[in-house]
């Protein structure tokens, strides 16, 4: 059974009450002053605690996502680098891994779709990352095969897995049915982590004198999936979306890189790259730099880009609350000089900064990014 399967919830929470029942109905007979008796006890207090603590620990990891599999758990994930071939631009991405979608009707991929695990190259940034790619039915579809299709890059927060996009806030499953509902339009998911230099907390920063992850994500990656899928290369065909530090990186990238991404989603984003411990130096020293990613002194001192965004928040439970209201009402007084920027906001009365919050608003948020993207 798989890490985040409800199979496994269940059983760990069917073996914790079994053991709880055992511990109380056998109370009794281990009530003796032997070694064996003692022991006995021992031994039902700890596999009633160990069972408790597990059930309580699966519940937890599946609801918010810290570990995606077995081998993330036990730190056995060993994945090599890939060799960046700057002579060979067709070979920009590699599949290594095809997973079939279980939906009502099938698991066809004209049904269901496809996601594939690719190992994506970037030329210029000099960085090769995997990633997750949602393929739509129609994509398989017969009336579809001369269509360009628009395509999404979404992000999980740091230090997230990619298998939480798909297992813990299934952006495929509910891109599925927002499509058969026809609340929007089939899109390409390229699904990553925002760090594409493990273990360093990137920010999505050209680093000085380290990774160069805008430039991967804004550049390499946009060009590389369109040469390889059929997706469109310009900006109104690209959005992104992301939580936590993936919204923060959604944001900015369209906000400083309109070229590549027409429309950002952020759900519960901050608006500025934190320096600690995991990031390291992101700017080199420079304070110019510093504030070149500060999405509210962007605001205040570039001029506003012609991209469409989307933030979250709640009234309570949110840290971000009061940023995100600032950041709204900022892009809003721009609006009334008649500049491009666009702004949405998707506020909840209560949610904390988790994946039961971020399950609330994956499915409008999504609902909203297609509805701005064209395939044309």
């Amino acid at each position: 059974m798989g890490l985040t399967s409800n199979n496994l919830v269940i059983a760990a929470v069917v073996a914790a009450l079994l053991l709880f029942a055992a511990t109380i109905w056998l109370w009794p007979r281990l009530s003796g002053r032997g070694v064996a008796p003692v022991l006995g006890r021992v031994g039902m207090l700890l596999g009633t605690q160990l069972t408790v603590f597990a059930a309580f620990g699966l519940f937890a990891n599946q609801s918010f996502g810290f570990y995606g599999s077995w081998s993330d758990l036990f730190g056995t994930q060993d994945e090599p680098g890939v060799v960046v071939d700057h002579d060979t631009p067709g070979t920009r991405v590699r599949v290594t891994e095809t997973r079939h979608l279980a939906v009502d009707g099938g698991s066809s991929p004209k049904v269901a779709g496809r996601v594939e695990k690719v190992n994506i190259q970037g030329p210029v940034s000099g960085i090769a990352s995997p990633a997750y790619i949602y393929l739509p039915p129609e994509y398989f579809r017969p009336e579809y095969a001369r269509r360009t299709f628009p395509a999404a890059l979404v992000l999980t927060g740091y230090p997230g897995t990619t298998e939480a996009l798909i297992n813990g806030l299934k952006y495929p499953q509910n891109s599925h049915k927002l499509v058969k509902a026809g609340k929007m339009q089939p899109l390409v998911l390229v699904m990553m982590r925002p760090t594409v230099a493990p273990p360093r907390d990137t920010e999505c920063v050209d680093v000085p004198d380290g990774p160069r992850t805008e430039t991967f994500f804004t550049k390499d990656l946009p060009k590389a999936v369109a040469d390889h899928y059929r997706v469109g290369q310009r900006a109104r065909n690209w959005g992104v979306i992301g939580n936590s530090t993936g919204g923060y990186c959604a944001l900015k990238m369209a906000m400083r890189h309109p070229d590549a991404f027409s429309a950002a989603a952020g759900l519960s984003p901050s608006y500025k790259a934190p320096i600690d411990a995991t990031t390291g130096d992101l700017f080199g020293g420079s304070k110019r730099l510093e504030r070149e990613n500060d999405l509210m002194w962007r605001l205040s001192h570039k001029p506003a880009p012609p991209v469409s965004l989307l933030v979250s928040s709640s009234e309570h439970g949110e840290h971000n609350y009061r940023d995100t209201v600032r950041f709204v009402n900022k892009v809003k007084r721009l609006n009334r000089r008649g500049e491009p920027t666009r702004i949405s906001s998707i506020i909840l009365g209560t949610g904390g900064h988790n994946f039961n919050t971020w399950k609330r608003e994956v499915p409008a948020a999504l609902e909203w990014l297609g509805g701005r993207l064209s395939d044309r």
